[in-house]
C-alpha cells in the first residue's frame, strides 16, 4: 500500500481544496451539513457558491449537494446561457475531484490502466477573481464565436492547476519508497448547450466539443 502524506485543507490565492471528510466536519461559510441516516445533505447559498457536484455514493453514505447543478449543465436557450455565464464570473464554484493512484498491468498481452482513489477533494475556485475570470471568458467567447448558432459541448479542465498544487502539497510513496504523483480524475465541469436548429451537423459528428484549461498562474 502507498504511503499518503496530504494535507486536509490547502487554499491558494485562486483556489481551495479540502478533503471530503473536512469538508463535512468544517463546511466552509455559507454552507451548512444535516447528518442523516443514509448520509449527509449539504446546503449552500445560491447567491453566493455555484455548486457543480453530483450525488456522491461513498463509505460515509448518500452525500447530496442540495440544489447543485450537476458536473454537467444543460442549457437550451441564451437566457439560461447568459444566466449561468453570469454566475460562473461572480461567485464561487465548487467541483468533486479525486486524486487517483494509476496502475498498469498486462491482461490479453495488452498493456491495461487503472486508477485507484487515493481521496475526495472538494476544490473551489473564486469566478470572480479577476485571471480566472478573464480565462472563462476568453474560453467561452471562443466556444460561442466558434459554433455560434449550432448546440456544442464545452469542457473546463483544471487538471494543470491542480497538478500544480499536488506537486507542492500531496507526497505519494510506494512500498518501495518510490513517489508517486496523483492522476486527477473528474477535473473538469462541462457546459452543453441545445441549439433547436433543425440540422445540427456539426453537434452530431462530434465537432463542436471544445475544451480550455484553467491555470492558477
Amino acid at each position: 500500500m502507498p504511503d499518503i502524506m496530504m494535507t486536509n485543507e490547502v487554499s491558494h490565492s485562486r483556489m481551495k481544496v479540502t478533503e471530503i471528510g473536512e469538508f463535512l466536519r468544517k463546511p466552509p461559510a455559507g454552507f451548512s451539513v444535516v447528518a442523516l441516516s443514509s448520509g449527509y445533505r449539504v446546503h449552500s447559498d445560491p447567491e453566493k457558491s455555484l455548486v457543480l457536484i453530483d450525488d456522491l455514493h461513498s463509505c460515509r453514505g448518500n452525500i447530496v449537494f442540495h440544489k447543485s447543478l450537476g458536473r454537467k449543465v444543460k442549457m437550451h436557450n441564451l437566457w439560461e446561457y447568459s444566466s449561468f455565464r453570469k454566475s460562473l464570473l461572480s461567485r464561487r464554484i465548487y467541483l468533486l475531484m479525486s486524486a487517483c493512484e494509476e496502475n498498469f498491468s498486462l491482461a490479453n498481452r495488452k498493456e491495461a490502466r487503472n486508477t485507484r482513489a487515493l481521496k475526495q477533494y472538494v476544490v473551489s475556485i473564486d469566478g470572480n477573481d479577476p485571471f480566472i475570470k478573464w480565462q472563462m471568458e476568453k474560453g467561452l467567447d471562443w466556444t460561442i464565436s466558434s459554433v455560434a448558432g449550432e448546440s456544442y459541448r464545452v469542457d473546463i479542465d483544471l487538471t494543470e492547476a491542480l497538478e500544480s498544487w499536488a506537486a507542492k502539497n500531496i507526497h505519494i510513496a510506494t512500498d518501495d519508497l518510490i513517489k508517486v504523483e496523483p492522476v486527477w480524475r473528474d477535473a473538469s465541469f462541462t457546459l452543453k448547450y441545445y441549439s433547436d436548429a433543425l440540422f445540427d451537423f456539426p453537434h452530431w459528428f462530434g465537432l463542436s466539443k471544445r475544451k480550455f484549461q484553467l491555470r492558477l498562474t
